[in-house]
């Protein structure tokens, strides 16, 4: 039975927007990298309807921007953006704690869910922290996402989950370029996941708690570091208004 057009073409925008969304996470598509619908319809030979839906749909996730007359633009967040994602996270996941552990223990019933939904949640903490200590990026990124998605999906709230994957991608769009021109990535890559799965298996409130705020702090260390014009600069050119001097491109922006 064949799709209907809408289906074939929704399903086409998604996998566009996919697309386009690993080019960003794994550095091919550079934060200020500009581009049109023509030039991304030409190029993966699809007509320019669904291009331009998963642009914007990338638009609205706060990877793109669009501009009425040059097209579109990887977004290029700052350090003091990617702290406000890590204290907003952080926010969030404190609030979500308290509340599972203010309520009244899991029924029976419930545990055996959750114990069988956290095998899975515990083989991608494992992968990802692998790959976390052995400094690849490119695997490490996509079991850290899945992790925390179906981590989240746990709590189930979509839309808490909706947002902190959201922040999360950013983050990873913001960090990605510093990290591959860093000698010493190995050490800026949270690689705690396996202790927080077991903090949450065995209801250990004050080894969650230390876990997520191992993870938060991690990231605004290194975030200091950014700050400081440490670690090499992403590898782009730069823009006629910016400045050449990686240091200079590592601090906020005012």
């Amino acid at each position: 039975m064949r799709a209907s057009g809408a289906v074939t073409r929704n399903t086409l925008r998604q996998q566009i927007a996919d697309a386009l969304r690993d080019e960003v996470l794994a550095g091919r598509l550079q934060p200020g990298r500009e581009f049109t619908v023509k030039q991304i319809a030409e190029q993966y030979g699809v007509s320019a309807t669904p291009v331009r839906e998963a642009l914007f749909d990338l638009s609205a996730q706060g990877l793109l921007e669009s501009d009425q007359h040059r097209g579109f633009r990887v977004y290029e967040f700052t350090v003091a953006d990617y702290r406000a994602m890590v204290e907003a996270r952080a926010l969030v996941m404190d609030g979500v704690i308290r509340e599972v552990f203010a309520g009244p223990p899991p029924s029976a019933a419930r545990q055996d869910l959750l114990r069988h939904a956290l095998v899975s949640v515990r083989r991608r903490a494992e992968e990802a922290s692998r790959a976390a200590r052995g400094g690849d990026l490119d695997i490490l990124i996509g079991y850290d996402l899945r992790f925390w998605r179906e981590l989240g999906a746990l709590v189930g709230n979509s839309y808490i989950t909706d947002f902190l994957h959201r922040l999360r991608v950013q983050a990873w769009v913001f960090a990605v370029p510093y990290l591959r021109g860093d000698a010493d990535v190995r050490d800026w890559l949270w690689n705690g996941h396996p202790e927080l799965v077991a903090a949450i298996t065995h209801r250990d409130r004050a080894a969650l708690l230390s876990a997520v705020a191992d993870y938060n702090n991690h990231a605004l260390s290194w975030a200091d570091r950014l700050a400081a014009g440490d670690p090499a600069a992403p590898e782009q050119a730069a823009r006629p208004d910016e400045p050449d001097d990686p240091a200079d491109r590592a601090r906020p922006k005012p």
